[in-house]
C-alpha cells in the first residue's frame, strides 16, 4: 500500500525520464499520469532492485530494513531527475524544482514514513504520530464520541500516524522533524533523519512554512512573531515595557488637570535610547499659560502624597475653605483675603496653628 502527500517538483519537465528508469513491467502497470502513481511504480522498480519481488511478497514481508532503502532510493532518484532539469528552461519557464515528498508505504508488518522537503529553507508538510496500548472512544455526555490514545504499559501496540493531530490531547503527538523517515515494526518505532543535499544538522536553522501552505498544505512549525533590533540585549527588555504617565498641564482657569492621552502604550527601546531622556509629549492645541496664584485652591487637583507624610489632609469639598493651620510650611500659598494683609496672615496663620496643637480655645 502506497500513499504520497506533497508533489514532484518540475513533474512535466521530468515524467519521460522517470520512465525510462522502469522496467517494462512497472511501466506497462502505470494507468495514470499522477506524480503519486509515477513515484509508486519508481518505488516498487527499486525495491526490485534490492533483490526483493514486489509482486511475491515473503511470508513476514520485505523487512523494515528493505522498505527503507527503497523509499530512499526513491526519494534519491527523484532529487537526481529535478536537478537535471536544464537551468534555461528553469529560469525562461520559471520552473519550481522543490519536491514535498511525505511518503508512507506498507507491506502488512511494517510502515514506512518520510517528512520530506528538497530544500534548505522550507519545511516539509506535517507529519505526527502517536503510540499506546489502547485507542478508546472517549463517552461525553450529549457529545459526539471521540477517541484518546492511552498507554497501560511500556509498549506500543497502536501506532497512528497523521498530518495533524487527531485528538486534543497534543502532548501525546509526537513532531517527525523535517527531512527525517519513520520507521514502525511491530512495537518499535524509530525515527531517522534523511542526510543529504538538503539536510540541517543545525538545531537552530530556521525554515520558511510559506511553500509547504502555497501547496495547500500545513506545517507543524509555528512562526514566531518575534520583532528583535539589531542592538537590543538582554539587558533592554525590562526598559522595553517600562511605561510612561501623561503630563500634568496647567490651563488658564487657575486649575492643574491630568491631560489623558488615551490607554497607556509600552514603547520599545532600543540599546541606544535607554542612553537618552525620556521624550517630551507635545500638545497640538494651544494652552493658555498658568496664571501667578490659583484663585480658588479649593479647586486644586491634589497629586497623590509621595515620600513620608506624617499628616494626613482631610479632603475638601467644593466651596469650603481649608484651616489655616492645615498649610504646613513650603505648601501653597494662603487663600487670598480682602481683609488680612499678607504680613498680618502668616501671624494669624502661627497663632491658630499653635492654639490647634495645643489644644487652647480659638484665637
Amino acid at each position: 500500500m502506497w500513499m504520497h502527500n506533497g508533489g514532484l517538483g518540475g513533474w512535466k519537465y521530468i515524467k519521460r525520464r522517470l520512465g525510462e528508469r522502469l522496467h517494462d513491467k512497472w511501466y506497462l502497470n502505470v494507468q495514470g499520469g499522477t506524480d503519486s502513481e509515477w513515484a509508486f511504480a519508481l518505488f516498487l522498480d527499486r525495491l526490485e532492485r534490492l533483490g526483493s519481488d514486489p509482486s511475491s511478497m515473503p511470508e513476514k514481508g520485505f523487512g523494515p530494513t528493505v522498505l527503507r532503502k527503497a523509499v530512499l532510493q526513491t526519494i534519491e532518484v527523484i532529487n537526481e531527475l529535478t536537478s537535471s532539469i536544464p537551468e534555461r528552461i528553469v529560469q525562461s519557464e520559471n520552473v519550481d524544482t522543490r519536491s514535498l515528498l511525505n511518503f508512507a508505504v506498507s507491506d502488512g508488518h511494517s510502515v514506512i514514513c518520510t517528512r520530506y522537503v528538497s530544500s534548505n529553507t522550507d519545511e516539509a508538510a506535517s507529519l505526527y504520530f502517536s503510540s499506546g496500548t489502547q485507542w478508546e472512544a472517549r463517552s461525553s455526555a450529549g457529545k459526539d464520541c471521540d477517541y484518546q490514545m492511552d498507554r497501560r504499559d511500556k509498549g506500543a501496540g497502536i501506532v497512528l500516524v497523521a498530518s495533524e493531530p487527531l485528538t486534543f490531547e497534543r502532548e501525546k503527538w509526537v513532531n517527525v522533524p523535517t527531512n527525517s523517515i519513520l520507521t514502525i515494526h511491530g512495537q518499535t518505532v524509530m525515527v531517522h533523519p534523511i542526510n543529504d543535499g538538503f539536510s540541517e544538522r543545525d538545531p537552530y536553522h530556521r525554515r520558511s512554512s510559506a511553500f509547504a501552505q502555497t501547496k495547500g498544505l500545513t506545517t507543524n512549525e509555528k512562526a514566531s512573531a518575534r520583532v528583535t533590533s539589531p542592538l537590543a540585549t538582554p539587558a533592554t527588555e525590562i526598559e522595553n515595557q517600562r511605561l510612561y504617565p501623561a503630563p500634568i498641564i496647567p490651563t488658564s482657569a487657575g486649575r492643574t488637570r491630568a491631560f489623558d492621552p488615551g490607554p497607556l502604550h509600552a514603547r520599545s527601546r532600543t540599546a541606544l535610547s535607554i542612553m537618552q531622556p525620556a521624550p517630551s509629549v507635545s500638545i497640538s492645541r494651544s494652552v493658555s499659560p498658568p496664571s501667578p496664584l490659583p484663585q480658588r485652591p479649593d479647586l486644586v487637583l491634589k497629586l497623590p502624597s509621595q515620600g513620608n507624610i506624617k499628616k494626613k489632609r482631610r479632603s475638601l469639598t467644593v466651596g469650603e475653605h481649608p484651616h489655616p493651620a492645615e498649610y504646613a510650611d513650603g505648601d501653597a500659598q494662603l487663600p487670598e483675603s480682602p481683609v488680612m494683609s499678607l504680613a498680618t496672615r502668616s501671624d494669624v496663620a502661627t497663632s491658630q496653628k499653635a492654639a490647634r496643637i495645643l489644644g487652647i480655645g480659638a484665637f
